[in-house]
């Protein structure tokens, strides 16, 4: 069990059948998995009841979640970067909204923070389109040669992390698909260290699926340029004090 506080970040656009399966599924792990719990719900500007799903769905848990509200649609990472800056836990964690990940795959992640820092997944099966899994080669390639980072599948929507990494993550710089190499690559330059392990990807079983579109790519391969020399000029890792693994 974890030492201290978890907050769980969960970004969810129009989710509200997939939410509550979700929150129920964290509220059966979560106690389990660290001594008190928080879960980040960031409503990108649904225009179903998501968040009153949500809400009901936590009903007898209310003071455990908190409910952060976007009037526009922000797209999913600048959600998870809106809920990490949220967290106030010892321990944080996201997991994408849409149900294809499982809460009680966070908890096979954490039991690598007894050698690890930061945990992520990869997907070893990935239960998207033929053109998604494309894109996201690609853009691993692309992050691997401007970054330095070695690591698969680093869009992976399951991730848990000290509160020391996203610490000394912090500021984000990073926009729309860079939140994860910014992460990476603060993780990696700053001394930490990085584990992996393969995770289930489930279809999605209700909703609609984003992404995949070109304008929305180009524009992430552009701006995954731009950070990488904003970082270059702007940002140096901080010192840190020994992070005690017992």
């Amino acid at each position: 069990m974890l030492d201290g506080q978890l907050s769980l970040v969960v970004p969810a656009h129009n989710e509200r059948d997939n939410v509550g399966p979700l929150l129920h599924e964290a509220l059966t792990t979560l106690p389990g998995l660290a001594l008190s719990f928080e879960i980040i719900l960031v409503d990108d500007a649904s225009t179903d009841d998501t968040a009153a799903v949500a809400r009901a769905s936590m009903a007898h848990h209310a003071d455990a979640l908190r409910v952060i509200r976007h009037d526009r649609k922000a797209g999913a990472l600048l959600s998870v970067a809106d809920g990490l800056r949220a967290a106030g836990g010892s321990y944080v964690a996201y997991i994408d909204g849409d149900g294809q990940f499982r809460v009680q795959d966070l908890a096979r992640l954490a039991t690598r923070l007894a050698d690890a820092d930061l945990v992520a997944g990869w997907r070893a099966r990935r239960a998207d389109p033929w053109f998604r899994s494309v894109i996201s080669q690609v853009f691993n390639v692309a992050v691997r040669v401007l970054y330095g980072i070695r690591y698969r599948d680093i869009d992976c929507g399951i991730k848990i992390m000290r509160r020391a990494v996203l610490d000394a993550a912090s500021p984000l710089l990073g926009r729309s698909a860079c939140l994860n190499a910014e992460l990476y690559f603060k993780t990696q330059r700053c001394g930490f260290r990085i584990a992996q392990l393969s995770v289930p990807h489930y279809p999605r079983r209700a909703g609609v699926r984003s992404g995949g579109r070109l304008i929305p790519i180009l524009r992430a391969v552009k701006e995954l340029v731009g950070l990488r020399w904003r970082l270059s000029r702007e940002w140096r890792p901080a010192p840190h004090p020994p992070i005690s693994r017992t």
